[in-house]
């Protein structure tokens, strides 16, 4: 089992504080000097960098959110001059401001570096042939990968995302042996492949997949595993806090290796803010450590995860991070139930005679929240009797009160009917406020 930089992966956990702590101070006197948000930010609570001790101190410092971006749109929260960014890149925001990230030259260098890294403990080497499918454009995840990727001395094929039949015929073609994308168009693309008369798992030489841009299930996972005959990975990583690079799984999927000479994670509890301690889920928040052109102090992700600092199996020493389940923003409360859509998920997949496709919709009737959820039948059942579809119908009404407590509406929908899309899948519609 490979590992790309033994020295940094390996280390020994009071080395690797050492190392987070002088890196720390050095970040907090950068913002301080060069940053008019967290001077603002560190004045108001009478903190100055020379006060920061031990890495315990972190928890005394103000969370970074994602109005700071919006709120200092275009440049506000770079730390260097734009003259010494080489790359800009940004996510699409809600209110229509985008979320701008920079990156100077050092920047992009370590970014290739923590990329190489995460692909590497995946199994990714320099005799692989890989199909980028997500999209190029400001998002950070194509590039990303493509640089890292290209660090390794892997083959990349840098088709973008969409076209899927031409995604299929390149696979084929020039014989792509890793597949980037999101979980859901992996999924996709294998309902394509088989519409062309080709099976993924026999006829294409795929044998591993970097997935990224969205939350999936165990279960989805199996699902991909099983359409394609690959080992799925999943990583994780945001524009805010320089995009992919940030965590990933190794080849025994068991957590995310996170690269922390580069970032400090914490896990706090989303309502008090309080730090948890390991092994207990709640909000991911992230700081970054020897970025140039924009530094991050405790960023709130919203993700929800839980972190142990137990060595791997595989030798690397790093902390890991549990499967994303779902974001905080994403749950949905439901006459007093939380439901989040990764538990929804968990049980379509599950159901003998559905797809894996499905969207949940929320609406009102008269004062109360209802739920629907539309789910994709298998084309080999579509034309059954209606006495089947009812027994799929009750089968999955069944397990959902298992696992949510609610009894949802059931609308089972044909083949292909819900919406696909290359980058990340729209599986909420909320109609309570229309």
């Amino acid at each position: 089992m490979r590992i790309w930089n033994k020295e940094m992966e390996c280390m020994p956990r009071e080395e690797m504080e050492k190392l987070q702590l002088k890196r720390l101070k050095e970040t907090l006197h950068r913002v301080y000097e060069k940053s008019s948000v967290y001077r603002r930010k560190f004045d108001e609570i009478g903190f100055k960098p020379e006060d920061f001790e031990s890495l315990d101190d972190l928890k005394k410092l103000p969370f970074t959110v994602k109005d700071d971006f919006r709120d200092n749109y275009p440049f506000g929260m770079f730390t260097v001059p734009v003259k010494d960014v080489v790359r800009i890149h940004a996510s699409s925001g809600t209110t229509g401001k985008l979320t701008v990230v920079g990156f100077t030259r050092n920047d992009l260098e370590i970014w290739s570096e923590l990329v190489a890294r995460m692909a590497t403990m995946a199994g990714v080497t320099d005799e692989d042939v890989t199909q980028i499918a997500f999209g190029y454009g400001l998002f950070t995840g194509a590039h990303g990968l493509h640089y890292g990727l290209e660090k390794i001395g892997a083959t990349v094929i840098p088709i973008s995302g969409g076209n899927s039949e031409k995604q299929i015929m390149i696979m084929k073609d020039f014989g792509t042996t890793v597949l980037v994308s999101t979980p859901t168009y992996a999924l996709h693309l294998s309902e394509v492949a088989m519409k062309m008369g080709i099976d993924p798992k026999n006829d294409l030489n795929v044998r591993l997949g970097l997935f990224g841009g969205e939350a999936f299930s165990e279960e989805y996972r199996r699902e991909i595993e099983a359409r394609w005959g690959m080992l799925a990975t999943d990583n994780y990583g945001l524009s805010e806090v320089g995009g992919p690079g940030f965590s990933g799984e190794c080849e025994l999927i068991c957590g995310q290796h996170v690269a922390e000479d580069y970032f400090i994670v914490e896990i706090v509890d989303p309502v008090t803010l309080e730090p948890l301690p390991p092994g207990e889920k709640g909000e991911v928040v992230i700081t970054t450590l020897g970025r140039e052109a924009l530094p991050v102090i405790r960023y709130r992700t919203k993700d929800i995860s839980s972190i142990t600092y137990e060595p791997c199996a595989c030798g690397r020493t790093t902390a890991r991070l549990s499967k994303i389940t779902g974001r905080t923003d994403d749950m949905l409360i439901i006459r007093g139930v939380n439901v989040f859509p990764s538990q929804i998920e968990s049980v379509l997949v599950n159901i003998e005679g559905l797809e894996p496709h499905y969207q949940i919709v929320v609406y009102k009737k008269g004062f109360l929240d209802e739920i629907e959820i539309k789910v994709e039948i298998s084309e080999d059942i579509f034309s059954d009797k209606y006495a089947d579809l009812e027994r799929i119908e009750e089968n999955l009404r069944q397990q959902l009160y298992k696992t949510l407590s609610i009894n949802p509406k059931i609308k089972l929908v044909e083949p292909h009917s819900i919406e696909r899309s290359a980058g990340k899948a729209k599986r909420v519609i909320d109609l309570r406020n229309s």
